[in-house]
């Protein structure tokens, strides 16, 4: 009997609603359940394979197949995380974005659930660690709301960061830099989501517009992307506004990876720069740290969130 794949795959998966399984999880449990299958289409092979080389090829033919398989049944869906995971679900999108951040405890031996909260240090420890920036939160109630309750909205990115260029220029070069008045540091601006899916990208990559755009380089972070339509739609929309994806990966920030690179700007936006520091303490400080990185070419620790690599 030959190995239906396709069916196989979508049997799986709707018996395990609501659960994610990578690829080789998924090929690893056919090779498990349907041995003779497995050993027929091995033979049928012009190649001949290991055990563990035909199960990287399931996994492989359930990746390339898998879009077509989706478009008849978008209950079966998969996320854009590396390495990506498959599952069905009875949920709509805006239902997933709804669970994704509702505070609570996870069900009974389920992965503790995340707020946005939990990401912020996560990132701080992968800008750090991987790009060497120097990074600090920005929160939005430690604004003065002068401008009435929606007056902000929209306004203040969840982190901001310093990259310093001239980490590794001679003496000579900083001093020629600062008589020409060239800048010595790149600012990012990260708005954070736990979530993006259709149901939401729009809205949140606005949003990152809205908050970031003052900056070198603006980020749209998130610990979970869902559907290759969602990733479609961020490029489309960083090739009109240049806001870039980094997806976090949560388990190892290491592992996390810049999926869009931002467009980079030459220059900053200071008048957006001086409302958000008029209007909260923590982008003041920011633009002091600035200014005295400039001063003193000194960058302490303490003054940003950042962990070191252990």
């Amino acid at each position: 009997m030959s190995l239906q794949l396709s069916r196989i795959v979508l049997s799986f998966l709707e018996n395990h609603q609501d659960q994610q399984f990578t690829a080789k999880q998924i090929a690893s449990w056919i090779f498990a359940q349907f041995p003779e299958e497995c050993a027929e289409k091995n033979a049928r092979s012009q190649i001949a394979r290991t055990d563990a080389e035909l199960v990287q090829q399931i996994a492989a033919e359930i990746g390339s197949q898998f879009p077509r398989l989706a478009k008849r049944n978008t209950q079966f869906r998969r996320t854009q995380s590396r390495p990506k995971r498959y599952y069905f679900t009875r949920k709509s999108e805006e239902q997933e974005i709804v669970e994704a951040e509702q505070p609570g405890k996870p069900a009974p031996g389920a992965p503790k659930k995340l707020s946005e909260h939990d990401l912020y240090p996560l990132l701080c420890d992968y800008l750090c660690n991987q790009h060497a920036l120097y990074p600090k939160r920005i929160n939005e109630k430690r604004s003065s709301n002068r401008q009435g309750s929606n007056g902000n909205r929209w306004l203040y990115p969840d982190l901001v960061a310093l990259e310093n260029l001239s980490m590794d220029w001679h003496e000579e070069v900083n001093k020629c830099a600062d008589m020409c008045g060239d800048t010595r540091v790149r600012l990012w601006s990260f708005e954070v989501k736990l979530k993006l899916n259709r149901s939401n990208i729009r809205e949140n990559f606005f949003q990152a517009v809205s908050n970031s755009s003052w900056a070198n380089a603006g980020y749209l972070v998130a610990a979970e992307i869902g559907g290759d339509d969602t990733l479609k739609e961020l490029r489309m929309l960083f090739g009109l506004h240049g806001i870039g994806l980094i997806r976090l990966d949560t388990c190892d920030p290491a592992d996390s990876e810049i999926m869009i690179p931002a467009r980079e700007r030459r220059t900053v936006d200071w008048n957006t720069c001086s409302r958000l520091a008029d209007e909260n303490k923590d982008f003041q400080q920011f633009m002091t740290l600035i200014r005295e990185f400039h001063q003193t070419e000194n960058l302490r620790q303490q003054d940003w969130d950042i962990w070191p690599e252990q």
